[in-house]
């Protein structure tokens, strides 16, 4: 039966953190298979979002990327196997 790695990622005050969030996609690029954004927009643009990846490739880069999120202060990473 088939894994699919999830990856969760938790964004506080994207404004000041997308940046650094968007290098770290760009880098990892081609371990990203789907990617999903979502957050408040409309009239009000929400200072919160949560990102949405489904993930390929070796354990180690995998592991790598999450690790490098988490390290960004006011971003949150969690890696769910299903």
């Amino acid at each position: 039966m088939e894994t699919f790695e999830i990856l969760l990622i938790k964004i506080d005050s994207r404004t000041k953190n997308a940046a650094a969030v968007q290098s770290l996609l760009t880098e990892f690029g081609c371990s990203i298979k789907v990617r999903l954004g979502l957050h408040e927009a409309g009239n009000v643009c929400a200072s919160n979002g949560l990102i949405i990846l489904q993930l390929t490739g070796e354990e180690k880069t995998l592991a790598e990327f999450t690790d490098r999120l988490s390290m960004i202060d006011g971003v949150t990473a969690k890696r769910v196997s299903i």
